[in-house]
């Protein structure tokens, strides 16, 4: 029995190549009503993208757009590998945990 590979063990070249499989089974998924499965693979997807991204480049303090989510912020409380643990501006105030994938820099975050 093979075992998989963690996303943390795989190369830029396999997470690129994981990553438009997801794609792929993903857009499949959707297309046979399968809310569920899409949602899933999607999630997937970020989690492996979010290995070809550096954490250093996500700082604590500074907010961040959350992909997919229009109008919807996220503050930075601190960096836990790729995971940027903080709040969702205009929210409940509880604490969680995105990728770094999820995030997108504003404009004013860019220097």
């Amino acid at each position: 029995m093979t075992r998989d590979k963690r996303y943390s063990e795989m190369s830029e070249y396999e997470l690129k190549q994981e990553i438009a499989a997801l794609h792929e089974k993903a857009r499949k998924a959707e297309q046979m009503g399968m809310v569920n499965e899409y949602a899933v693979l999607e999630r997937k997807a970020a989690m492996a993208k979010a290995y070809l991204l550096d954490p250093e480049d996500f700082k604590p303090g500074e907010v961040y757009q959350i992909e997919g989510d229009p109008g919807q912020y996220f503050k930075i409380g601190y960096m836990n590998g790729i995971f940027a643990w903080g709040t969702r501006l205009g929210g409940t105030g509880k604490e969680e945990a995105l990728p770094i994938s999820l995030l997108v820099k504003l404009e004013q975050n860019q220097k």
